[in-house]
């Protein structure tokens, strides 16, 4: 069965649009809650860790160890304050690490939209919204902090969110037009200094596309030159060890079986699901079911790698609400139940590469070779 790939069209509340191919998703609109004010503030009162040691799983293999299940759970868009206040005390309790891909013109507040030229396209043009207003932008600022201190990490969702249909979009740009958003993108993080951001560009290594779309040996140049090692864009069938393609860590996003609509294959990501379940309606009442076998999904996917490859498990997501919250209250969930689990370790991007550079290399492939992680259908 096809999986179909989604985007959207300039502007907030944006329409969709299908192809034959992939669904695919793309970036958080802000604000999240259109009318809701988002209060401003200083970081999260959660107190920042001190000075640590490694943990005790950053360390090489012994022979026939098998590895920790990695679990990666990420954001695109991250410019929801309400939802970085729900997730980095979830993450703190749980001992979790989990990483926020920043669409650049979330640091830009309303008035300053004219700053942004896309590749291609007008100033001012994007398929998102802005940063809001300049309290906004501060409590983005404040929440960006708070996730850095507390060892979350922070990549790139680049910036305007041109997506097939919004040409020229990211699937046709070339190298210097990738180096152009990439300029852009972190000229933002750069202006952003002043007014107390305090994330080092050098700390951001890697990031996502919009909708996952793009012609990756055109991206990819653009990454390493930067010194940027890792990208989640592109699609895997089952859970896959992380390759590297031109100098750059490639973590696919899953496709995988979902044991409660028949063991058919979706994408795992939120938005994927919510289209797989019925056709990306805004069904409030639905919450719960939903929630369900999303949740479900996960702990399948879940045992699959842990008793199989034990490949990194890549949990794509957005700050939103859709249906009812149901697809970020299964992720809130799931985040609660499996980062506590013996052998597990809720990560960061860098911090799986980190690892990954301590293993004999003949290991790591001897796991590349195994099959990839995939719920099975039963006969």
């Amino acid at each position: 069965m096809g999986i179909r790939r989604r985007w959207e069209t300039v502007g907030i509340g944006a329409g969709l649009v299908l192809t034959f191919v992939v669904l695919l998703v793309l970036g958080t609109v802000r604000p999240d809650e259109p009318g809701k004010p988002v209060p401003v503030g200083a970081p999260s009162p959660q107190a920042a860790p001190g000075p640590q040691g490694p943990p005790a799983w950053m360390r090489k293999l012994n022979p026939g160890e098998k590895p920790p299940q990695f679990v990666l759970f990420s954001f695109d868009g991250a410019g929801s304050h309400e939802h970085w206040q729900r997730f980095l005390p979830l993450a703190r309790s749980v001992n979790a690490h989990f990483s926020g891909f920043l669409s650049g013109i979330y640091l830009l507040d309303d008035s300053q939209k004219a700053d942004y030229t896309g590749p291609g396209h007008k100033p001012g043009k994007a398929s998102i919204g802005f940063g809001g207003s300049p309290d906004d932008v501060r409590a983005l600022i404040g929440d960006l902090n708070t996730a850095a201190a507390q060892g979350h990490e922070i990549g790139t969702h680049y910036n305007g969110h041109f997506c097939q249909g919004a040409e020229p979009s990211v699937g046709r740009w070339s190298t210097a037009q990738w180096n152009n958003e990439l300029d852009q993108f972190f000229g933002y993080v750069d202006r952003a200094g002043p007014l107390g951001l305090k994330i080092d560009p050098k700390a951001i290594r890697g990031g996502r596309t919009p909708c996952l779309e793009g012609r990756f040996d055109q991206l990819f140049p653009a990454l390493a030159a930067r010194g940027m090692d890792y990208d989640s864009s592109q699609v895997s069938d089952g859970l896959a060890w992380p390759a590297l393609q031109s100098g750059v860590w490639e973590f696919a996003m899953p496709t995988v079986r979902v044991p409660g609509l028949g063991y058919k294959k979706t994408i795992m990501m939120d938005y994927n699901f919510w289209f797989s379940l019925n056709r990306a309606k805004d069904e409030p009442a639905r919450a719960p079911e939903f929630t369900k076998i999303v949740l479900d999904t996960y702990e399948h996917v879940y045992q699959s790698a842990y008793a199989g490859n034990r490949a990194p498990m890549v949990v794509g997501n957005h700050f939103n609400q859709w249906s009812g919250g149901a697809f970020i209250t299964a992720t809130e969930k799931f985040m609660g139940e499996v980062c506590g689990k013996p052998d597990t370790v809720c990560a960061t991007y860098s911090e799986v590469i980190e690892w990954m550079k301590l293993q004999d290399p003949k290991v790591l492939d001897s796991y590349r070779m195994q099959p990839h992680a995939q719920v099975i259908a039963p006969n």
